[in-house]
């Protein structure tokens, strides 16, 4: 019980029981003290200077010969308060380098046709609207049958997507004039003065997915600023575009830019 609970303090195993040796021995030697702990000579050496230096024993010289010595069970608690005020020095420090906390971004990259399929997955993880820059140029790479079933298990899952595309024939014919059934809202932009490619998806709160299908790479990042700032963009385009007169499912000439 007693090596649990100064383990839990810090002292490793081995440590544990080389102060409980220690404190029943009184002043000893690094023989008795190997003994009475059942710990190797040649461990003891290895890890002693350690705990002279946290302060969990001392030494003393008996002629020429030194001797260890455990610290008083009193003074543990001042041991461990220098830990805490260590703690607290370099916590800022620690806090500067970590990765994992909330505020900064996560970005996880991807590459292949797997990988920009992986991603494209990921947008069906989550509820909610999906805000869309896109191309056409995932069709030309993954097929317009992978295309069609990603877009029958978005519906199936009834995920919403607001679109902003250039206005290429493709994308007009095969994309556009599908809207309803697809579950989509689409407004366009002029190809041969915005003919951008890359496609960028805003999903799940806080999640902006970018893929290349002509580099055949993609990445995810998760991050609220960096979400929200693009979401803004976003709105703001989709707020300056006209809408595209629609008539049974089959898109009149779109509207553009």
């Amino acid at each position: 019980m007693l090596e649990n609970n100064l383990q839990q303090i810090g002292l490793p195993d081995k440590q544990a029981r080389i102060y409980l040796a220690c404190l029943e021995l009184g002043e000893c030697s690094i023989r008795e003290m190997a003994k009475k702990a059942e710990v190797k000579r040649t461990t003891i050496y290895d890890i002693i200077d350690d705990m002279i230096t946290a302060g969990f024993i001392r030494t003393t010289m008996r002629g020429k010969k030194k001797r260890f010595l455990a610290a008083e069970p009193s003074e543990l608690e001042s041991i461990i308060k220098k830990r805490e005020v260590l703690l607290a020095q370099v916590l800022p420090q620690l806090n500067s380098l970590n990765n994992n906390g909330k505020a900064k971004p996560r970005v996880l990259f991807y590459e292949g046709k797997d990988g920009l399929k992986n991603v494209y997955a990921d947008t069906l993880k989550y509820n909610g609207e999906i805000l869309s820059f896109a191309s056409e140029h995932v069709a030309n790479i993954l097929g317009k049958d992978w295309v069609e079933s990603y877009f029958k298990k978005r519906v199936k899952k009834e995920i919403h997507v607001r679109a902003i595309m250039p206005a290429t024939e493709f994308l007009t014919k095969e994309i556009i004039s599908k809207d309803q059934a697809q579950l989509r809202m689409t407004k366009t932009i002029n190809p041969s003065k915005y003919p951008f490619s890359i496609e960028i998806n805003l999903y799940g709160r806080n999640k902006v997915a970018l893929m290349s299908s002509k580099e055949e790479t993609a990445m995810i990042i998760e991050g609220e600023e960096i979400f929200n700032t693009l979401k803004f963009i976003f709105e703001f385009f989709w707020d300056t575009l006209p809408e595209i007169e629609v008539d049974k499912n089959v898109a009149k000439k779109p509207s553009v830019l």
